[in-house]
């Protein structure tokens, strides 16, 4: 508890693109408790403006308190650097609580870092497993939930992965989904954009974003997804905002395909506008499966699996695997793009910051501010 009164101070480490999404809700939630103090720390793991000062932007977030520069790197070097320049701040901050959201590297060194100094840690994205020990984001959400203090889930199976880890249920609070939040909050923002008939003059056109290292770093996985984009692209407008790290493979092996519409990367609203009206949107990344579940926009995942099976049980998401065959797989589906858009699963109902900040309220003694209600810490009802 806080010296000065009843005051308290959040502290949130975020450092990529998906990270800025599950925090900016909350933020803006707690922001109405008068006694709350925020601080914003920003690891710099995006450092490209592109994928960080835009979303920023975008989302109203603050300008970060900290900005630590930690940049590109192997994954141990990444994660250490975090750690390192991370304790310092936290030594001079002293919060409460430190709010750690998703499964990067700088979620994992901001929990090693906290719980180090003795403060409590709260997991923002909960309980998600692939089950795939070749993923570091795997490494990272499981060592993350297990350090942490409260563990904030977005889906039912998320409660259900924790406790069969031997987590005990006191330590686990289902909430819904923070990104689904940010979406609902500026989806009208992002359709009145129209970016894809203003700029790109697409109609019934695919949507494609592709960034993790397994199908980009590789030119014998990225260059067979690239000719099936190709021949794709004979049929229906393909628009491929490229991810830095995938532009870079795509020089590095001169590819000179000639109908996919290679973009510069897009902005939060941007690209929300581009997969609002999108006929499909072909993946590797979590955060998409959930974006498209949540506007009901089919999407169709080159991954062996998915973190997010909700995607897929109740939400528009196929699984297609990798390789010659998931690529026949996709093509095939997409002859005939699904009209079944799927149901948004509980919890995914753009009020979660609120379940999330009314459980912050009772486990570490905010008081309420007037525009807090008892419901906000009940479980969400089914959509």
């Amino acid at each position: 508890m806080p010296d000065n009164g009843d005051e308290m101070k959040v502290l949130y480490v975020v450092g990529t693109r998906p990270n800025f999404m599950k925090v900016a809700p909350v933020l803006t939630a707690l922001s109405e408790h008068r006694e709350v103090d925020q601080v914003l720390v920003h690891t710099g793991q995006h450092y490209d403006s592109r994928l960080s000062g835009a979303f920023f932007e975008d989302l109203a977030l603050p300008q970060p308190d900290s900005f630590l520069e930690v940049g590109s790197g192997s994954h141990g070097e990444q994660t250490a650097n975090v750690i390192l320049r991370l304790e310092p701040v936290l030594a001079a901050e002293r919060p409460e609580v430190v709010v750690v959201p998703g499964d990067v590297n700088s979620t994992l060194g901001a929990a090693i870092a906290a719980v180090k100094l003795g403060l409590p840690v709260v997991h923002l994205e909960a309980g998600l497993r692939s089950y795939d020990r070749t993923m570091p984001e795997e490494h990272n959400r499981v060592v993350v939930d297990h350090l942490a203090d409260l563990l904030l889930t977005p889906s039912r199976d998320a409660d259900d992965n924790l406790r069969r880890e031997g987590i005990p249920s006191e330590r686990i609070a289902f909430v819904g989904n923070l990104m689904i939040d940010s979406l609902r909050a500026h989806e009208s923002a992002a359709r009145a954009l129209d970016v894809a008939r203003r700029e790109h003059a697409a109609d019934d056109y695919v949507l494609v974003t592709l960034h993790r290292p397994a199908t980009v770093d590789e030119p014998a996985a990225l260059l067979p997804v690239m000719e099936m984009l190709e021949l794709l692209a004979e049929t229906r407008p393909v628009l491929f905002p490229v991810h830095p790290r995938t532009q870079a493979m795509l020089k590095s092996i001169g590819w000179e395909g000639r109908r996919v519409r290679l973009l510069e990367p897009q902005g939060y609203l941007r690209f929300l506008s581009l997969e609002a009206t999108a006929t499909a949107v072909i993946t590797d990344s979590g955060g998409v499966q959930e974006e498209t579940t949540g506007l009901g926009v089919p999407c169709f995942t080159l991954r062996a699996n998915t973190e997010r099976p909700v995607t897929i049980t109740e939400g528009t998401n196929r699984l297609l695997g990798t390789g010659p065959e998931a690529l026949a797989r996709l093509l095939a589906e997409l002859e005939g793009v699904p009209s079944r858009r799927g149901t948004v699963p509980e919890g995914w109902d753009g009020a979660a910051a609120g379940r999330v900040t009314r459980l912050l309220v009772e486990r570490y003694g905010l008081r309420e501010s007037r525009s807090s209600t008892s419901s906000a810490l009940e479980a969400p009802e089914a959509s």
